[in-house]
């Protein structure tokens, strides 16, 4: 059988798949804290008709006789470039202005800790700060009882696991103000109680020897994987993350115009691997037929 039929039906495989990164990434263009990807091509193994001579005193060298055998997918790659700002106005939606992960868990018998760019947090019933999409509880450092804050940043044993915040609703037998609820731009959580503001935590903040070795889990967040590195934990503005951007959250990180072109040869080379799979066709048809003459 012709290698060329071969050949353009591994290039039909690799263009499918190199159109559906493009279409995932265009779907997912209003999606906040997306990062897109790319599908990297590489060439399969080639045939070696004759091999490499060395020169003599006769003669020069040859080289080789190969042919490749088509074309595969080599890695799909995640863009971990920053996303553009989008002000929202509510001051618990957070912009990572820089990099790093806000690190949520779900309860569970086995809790499991993910990593997403998307600062939309909220109060729920409980007092606990959870994620306003998936209700995932936000990780950070508190103390048994909030302290009285008067500016600067409060000591938190930063050192240590972090774990989930919770908004007390009573501090010192004063209840909790509805719509008090702060995140600065160092990660400090703060509520006020009465006439008197209270520190809660400070949210923790992960990052990665590798953030492209993340593997995607769904719900824009991501999970460590071997190839990532174990999460450092650190607080805003230190160990290469960077400071909060309040009432803004990140936007996704594709870039329409580089879809459309990518898309745009994607489908050219699409119907250039089928074109050579039909001349491919004809040249098998034409041999059949010569035992007809």
């Amino acid at each position: 059988m012709l290698r060329s039929l071969y050949s353009g039906v591994s290039g039909l495989k690799s263009m499918q798949t190199d159109l559906d990164v493009v279409a995932n990434n265009i779907s997912n263009v209003n999606t906040p804290g997306f990062k897109s990807s790319r599908a990297m091509f590489q060439d399969m193994v080639s045939q070696t008709l004759t091999d490499a001579t060395a020169p003599s005193n006769t003669s020069g060298g040859i080289n080789a006789k190969q042919i490749g055998l088509g074309t595969q997918i080599g890695s799909i790659d995640t863009i971990t470039t920053n996303g553009a700002p989008k002000s929202t106005g509510r001051s618990l939606d957070l912009y990572i202005n820089g990099g790093g992960y806000f690190a949520v868990q779900r309860t569970s018998t086995t809790p499991k800790t993910y990593y997403t760019r998307v600062g939309a947090f909220e109060r729920d019933s409980d007092g606990t700060l959870v994620t306003t999409s998936g209700g995932m509880k936000v990780l950070g450092w508190s103390s048994a009882t909030p302290t009285a804050y008067a500016g600067g940043t409060p000591s938190y044993n930063t050192g240590t696991t972090p774990s989930t915040i919770k908004v007390p609703a009573t501090v010192n037998g004063s209840q909790y103000s509805a719509g008090s609820l702060a995140i600065d731009q160092n990660g400090l959580i703060t509520a006020t109680y009465g006439n008197q503001k209270y520190a809660i935590g400070e949210l923790a903040f992960a990052d990665f020897t590798n953030p492209e070795g993340l593997e995607r889990v769904g719900d824009t967040q991501f999970a460590a994987s071997t190839n990532s590195g174990a999460a450092t934990y650190s607080t805003s503005g230190s160990n290469g993350v960077g400071s909060l951007v309040s009432g803004e959250l990140e936007m996704s990180n594709v870039d329409l115009s580089s879809e459309f072109t990518e898309m745009i040869i994607a489908n050219r080379a699409y119907q250039a691997n089928a074109k050579v799979i039909t001349t491919s066709d004809e040249v098998l048809q034409n041999l059949t037929n010569l035992s007809r003459s």
